[in-house]
């Protein structure tokens, strides 16, 4: 019998991911005191610069009710929570300038062993599909919504360069499920561990990472990848089975 490709034993988890979805009874409303405000609009105080002594990196500001990065001459200013998270839903808005490139990180652990927050988090990619190179290479896999070098954006929602977008990330290790949701469009699903989320690090530049995405429990993170971007509403909500809640 010939060996089913990757691709189609990936298409074949996630619709069965779906089918299960739509079995499964809806969640009930979360009261709106349930949710984490991580970026309020006026305060960075529930953030600091990843490996610096939780400190917040200067180029992260406030401007106009936005946390906005400017490269400065140094990289690798990348940002975390001072909280950890396990099973949770990300709500957050994005604005990527022209021809620009950032990340959303989760499962980040902090530690002097790993001198970039991307050695250990997963990253849902933020990008200007018109302009950044990124977006023509690998397929899909580096286009803005994609799981970054793993799964492709089930769709291209992303509004143009200087426009905020909005995204949802739900990561729930209990259930063993994973899902992407871009300017009100579900881009994708996926396990969050176990042999099917290994087969796919297997498939990626990921491969030989020794830590990459080893932490079931860790940090939220933005990445510093020397191009103007900007976060806002930035807020996140514990799952019932979460063990830091």
């Amino acid at each position: 019998m010939k060996k089913l490709s990757f691709t189609l034993l990936l298409s074949t988890f996630l619709f069965g991911c779906n089918q299960q979805a739509s079995q499964q009874s809806a969640e009930p409303e979360t009261p709106a005191e349930d949710w984490i405000i991580l970026f309020d609009g006026s305060s960075l105080d529930k953030w600091h610069g990843y490996n610096n002594d939780d400190a917040m990196h200067d180029e992260w500001t406030i401007q106009d009710g936005a946390m906005v990065f400017t490269p400065g001459e140094e990289g690798g200013k990348n940002i975390v929570t001072d909280e950890n998270f396990t099973n949770f839903v990300l709500s957050l808005e994005w604005k990527i300038s022209e021809g620009g490139n950032s990340g959303i990180f989760w499962g980040v652990y902090e530690d002097t062993i790993y001198s970039e927050a991307y050695l250990t988090g997963p990253e849902i990619q933020v990008l200007d599909n018109e302009r950044h190179p990124d977006a023509k290479v690998a397929g899909k896999l580096h286009q803005a919504g994609a799981l970054y070098d793993m799964i492709e954006p089930g769709a291209d929602v992303a509004n143009p360069a200087e426009e905020w977008n909005t995204c949802v990330i739900t990561i729930d290790h209990t259930r063993n499920y994973g899902a992407v949701e871009l300017n009100g469009t579900q881009l994708m699903e996926f396990p969050v561990h176990g042999a099917d989320w290994d087969a796919m690090v297997a498939k990626s530049k990921f491969a030989e990472w020794e830590g990459f995405a080893k932490y079931q429990t860790g940090k939220i993170g933005l990445q510093d990848h020397s191009d103007i971007v900007s976060y806002r509403n930035i807020k996140i909500k514990r799952l019932a089975e979460d063990p830091e809640s």
